[in-house]
């Protein structure tokens, strides 16, 4: 074989490797095979990241809170006894029996000695004790009375009295806590005045019972408590002692962690006040162990996530097919018209493809049929929005022909034909174009001409005032809208108010919502009244609220059959309010919302 035949059949090899021809099937699920790979590595890594790290740290965190929390409660503790040891020597009369100098106890005077110091520290302790013992020391240390126990058995005060012997005089309010050689822990600090004089010395013996009780709450670990001389003030109940107690070390810090090499996490916090270094020993499975656990837990979870997850997009994507044939078929077989079973013969390899085109002509199908409903529901729209307004019209061509009357009959030959040129225009503007909407700008134009042929009979007991701008002319309503309102203002709200008799029409247009408040100075309107015309107009469903046409008053016929055609042009995107008015106006104002935007029929 020549060379250049076989390097044109190597390329068309390497060329169909390339080229994957793979059944639907294949395709979805390799997709979701790759779509489920990157969710569990996400997945992963949001464990690692945001579970495991952040559960790690914070079980570090608890042992060191742990440890100053211990540290804490023994500083209050000890801070009892400093303020113990203030209550002795806020007692003046302690420097004037200590200045006495040293009395035997054998005899009267040393008696009374006695006596008179354990008075003063039995006033002091009262009656909850939570120490062991209590003695108070001349100036050569000698112990000369002491709460409950024996003065032989009194702690040494050696270490004390040493750590001031090279200074010219002691600090007052200067305490050292010490660890006896018989395992006493004591209080200790000099009995001093507020001049620097000193008088003795007073030690307060520890109850080791309180010295343990903040470890008796932890539930793993040993707890220790060291002071500055390495010594063991206290341990919890279970911590080794001896040969088994850990090394414990200090990083220089007052408080931090670390690792022994027994692998045990080791928190450690020193007390500023007390100078103690509290030791939390936990081993490490009791501190990594929830981190263990919920590691664990992840990796056998996404283990079985992904065996179920592969079972299930193979059995998936392979009943995928047969639900979108079958729906193919159906599509297909849809008509508008008559239902007729259409016959689908083309042949394609991808379902999906095939799927696609015959939803296309259904939708090219549903459009049709919507485009038809959608002319239907418009005529209709307009056939009742029509009905409504020939309801309202001639209730006004009777109202003004009526006032034209009563001018006619007064001899009123001008007024007469004012009003006359009034209404023809009023007329023009009601029966041209009745399916068309008008703008609020026409409205605001027949409203004039409805209140100018009203005035004509009220003349100057009648004011009236429009507040619109040019944005009046972006406002589409049907027509007859705010004349029934106005007219409604005219005969049922001054009929107990004295002229004059004001109305005001406002326009409000802003952030796409436009505004008309009708205002009245008349009489209001009953609570009772307001919330029978919102429910008239709540119950009117367009399709089958039912008017009564000798309805009579303010709230019926008029301004439901308005409120009505409103809802018609906006739907739900309207809103309207009727309320008494507060201010020095009085009277009643309605209130129509609605949005500028224009899908209505």
């Amino acid at each position: 074989m020549r060379p250049e035949v076989r390097e044109l059949n190597f390329l068309s090899k390497r060329k169909s490797l390339f080229t994957f021809h793979a059944s639907l099937q294949t395709k979805v699920f390799l997709t979701f095979l790759v779509l489920l790979l990157i969710v569990l590595c996400c997945f992963l890594a949001y464990v690692n990241w945001l579970v495991v790290k952040p559960l790690k740290e914070r079980n570090e965190n608890e042992k060191l809170l742990t440890a100053a929390k211990i540290s804490n409660q023994l500083d209050e503790y000890i801070s009892s006894q400093n303020q113990l040891s203030h209550r002795i020597l806020s007692n003046r009369q302690i420097f004037d029996t200590l200045a006495a100098g040293y009395q035997s106890t054998y005899t009267v005077e040393g008696l009374k000695q006695s006596r008179e110091l354990k008075a003063m520290m039995f006033e002091a302790i009262g009656p909850s004790m939570n120490i062991r013992d209590m003695t108070i020391y001349n100036l050569e240390g000698k112990p000369i009375a002491s709460y409950i126990g024996l003065l032989a058995d009194a702690p040494s005060i050696e270490a004390y009295t040493s750590q001031f012997s090279n200074t010219p005089y002691m600090l007052q309010g200067s305490y050292m806590l010490s660890k006896q050689p018989s395992g006493k822990t004591v209080f200790t600090r000099a009995i001093m005045n507020q001049n620097g004089q000193t008088f003795g010395y007073l030690t307060i013996e520890l109850d080791n019972a309180y010295l343990q009780m903040p470890a008796r709450d932890i539930a793993s670990g040993d707890i220790y408590i060291i002071d500055r001389e390495s010594h063991v003030i206290s341990s919890s109940s279970h911590a080794k002692t001896g040969d088994d107690q850990p090394k414990l070390l200090t990083s220089g810090q007052s408080s931090g962690m670390y690792m022994d090499r027994s692998q045990n996490y080791i928190a450690h916090y020193t007390s500023q006040s007390t100078g103690w270094t509290t030791y939390v020993v936990t081993p490490r499975q009791d501190v990594l162990g929830p981190v263990d656990s919920v590691k664990y837990i992840s990796i056998l979870l996404i283990t079985a996530l992904m065996l179920f997850s592969f079972a299930y997009i193979y059995v998936s994507s392979k009943n995928l097919l047969l639900p979108i044939r079958k729906l193919r078929s159906q599509i297909s077989r849809i008509q508008y018209s008559n239902l007729n079973i259409k016959v689908d013969n083309r042949a394609h390899n991808n379902e999906l493809i095939a799927l696609n085109e015959s939803f296309q002509e259904l939708l090219e199908r549903l459009q049709q049929s919507i485009e038809r409903e959608k002319l239907a529901l418009h005529e209709e729209v307009k056939a009742r929005n029509s009905a409504l307004q020939a309801q309202i019209a001639p209730h006004f061509i009777h109202n003004v022909l009526y006032l034209i009357s009563i001018a006619a009959q007064e001899g009123k030959n001008k007024a007469v034909s004012d009003m006359c040129k009034h209404l023809s225009d009023s007329l023009r503007y009601i029966v041209s174009s009745p399916y068309e909407h008008v703008t609020l700008v026409e409205e605001l134009e027949h409203t004039r001409h409805y209140l100018s042929l009203v005035q004509h009979n009220y003349e100057d007991d009648l004011e009236w005032d429009i507040i619109a701008d040019e944005s009046a002319k972006l406002i589409e309503l049907p027509r007859l809208v705010i004349q029934p309102f106005v007219e409604n203002c005219i005969e049922h709200a001054f009929e107990n108010t004295d002229p004059p008799w004001r109305i005001q029409i406002r326009v409000k247009l802003y952030n796409g919502v436009w505004a008309i408040e009708i205002s009245d100075n008349g009489e209001g309107i009953s609570p009772d009244k307001i919330k029978e015309i919102m429910e008239n107009i709540n119950d009117s469903d367009e399709r089958t609220h039912e008017l009564h046409l000798h309805a009579s008053g303010f709230g019926n016929m008029g301004v439901v059959n308005t409120v009505n055609r409103l809802k018609l042009m906006y739907k739900n995107r309207l809103f309207f309010n009727i309320y008494n008015n507060t201010d020095e106006w009085r009277g009643t104002t309605v209130q129509i919302i609605a949005s500028l935007t224009k899908d209505f029929y």
